[in-house]
């Protein structure tokens, strides 16, 4: 009885080894048609595009510093695409905030790298006890921190709850380049993660903030989406604006959560809608914050 007690187990183990290593290979295959674009901005300065958060790269004689690291089966594609503008690792792994799109490269990078982040993306990849130690940020900051690497100085800057409770943004001072990370989503309704201290209002606020900062020159990289400029992300903080006074509106006029979804959102932002934040998210997300906030 033991014997076949054992051999149970062992074989109830085998299985679900298989089944671990078969959903693990799945994960992976879905990245395997994946391509790292890169696009030269200026002379030390790039942006990658592949799955998941754009990566800034800054690259030169001091080395190589990237802003986000997108999901883990990528490492060796951005690794590559890395190599083809210059020979060597990362120094500087600097995280706009903690979701996996953006850190997934992580436990790759910060084998040999630095990596940088707000105290609250600390807080939230430690949370994750199947988080590596090398996939945590060893230099986090409250507000602001400046980097200044490849003749240039890169502000790390903070500004409170808004896509999450640790969102950054990173701004080069001398090439007039700005990585906003999820704070800004390309002509798209953005995610804002409430459960991770996300805020509807404090979203618009940090972009408003930042839109003051920039001038008509300057090269907007967005969290997801293609590079883009100030009128772009002034038109998206519009797009935030109108809809934050829609649903207030709605909600003092007495409209449940159903009904407004039944009337969807105003007309000129229905193409806004994409696979992950569809219309009907987008108003979850604005009728839950907003009913909840002055």
């Amino acid at each position: 009885m033991k014997l076949r007690f054992q051999r149970h187990i062992i074989g109830l183990s085998a299985l679900t080894l298989l089944a671990l290593t078969q959903t693990s290979a799945i994960a992976d295959d879905k990245f395997n048609d994946v391509m790292i674009k890169s696009k030269k901005l200026d002379n030390n300065t790039y942006m990658f595009m592949g799955a998941g958060g754009n990566i800034g790269v800054s690259a030169g004689g001091d080395g190589i510093l990237i802003i986000d690291d997108q999901f883990a089966p990528l490492a060796d594609k951005i690794t590559a695409a890395l190599n083809e503008i210059q020979p060597g690792v990362p120094k500087y792994i600097v995280n706009t905030h903690y979701h996996g799109d953006h850190t997934g490269g992580n436990a790759h990078f910060g084998e040999q790298g630095t990596i940088l982040a707000h105290h609250n993306v600390l807080k939230r990849l430690q949370a994750d006890s199947t988080t590596p130690a090398s996939a945590l940020p060893v230099i986090t900051f409250a507000e602001n921190i400046s980097i200044h690497f490849n003749q240039d100085t890169l502000e790390v800057i903070h500004l409170g709850p808004g896509h999450t409770d640790g969102d950054s943004v990173v701004m080069w001072q001398k090439a007039n380049i700005i990585h906003m990370g999820d704070l800004y989503f390309k002509d798209r309704f953005p995610y804002i993660d409430l459960e991770a201290g996300g805020s509807v209002t404090g979203y618009r606020e940090n972009v408003s903030i930042i839109l003051d900062r920039l001038d008509n020159k300057t090269k907007v990289i967005p969290g997801h989406g293609e590079l883009a400029d100030k009128n772009a992300l002034l038109r998206f903080k519009h797009m935030l604006d109108d809809s934050i006074n829609w649903m207030r509106g709605e909600i003092e006029m007495g409209r449940d959560l159903a009904t407004i979804k039944k009337q969807g959102v105003p007309a000129e932002y229905a193409n806004w809608s994409w696979a992950f934040i569809s219309a009907d998210k987008w108003i979850e997300t604005l009728y839950q914050d907003l009913s909840t906030t002055p």
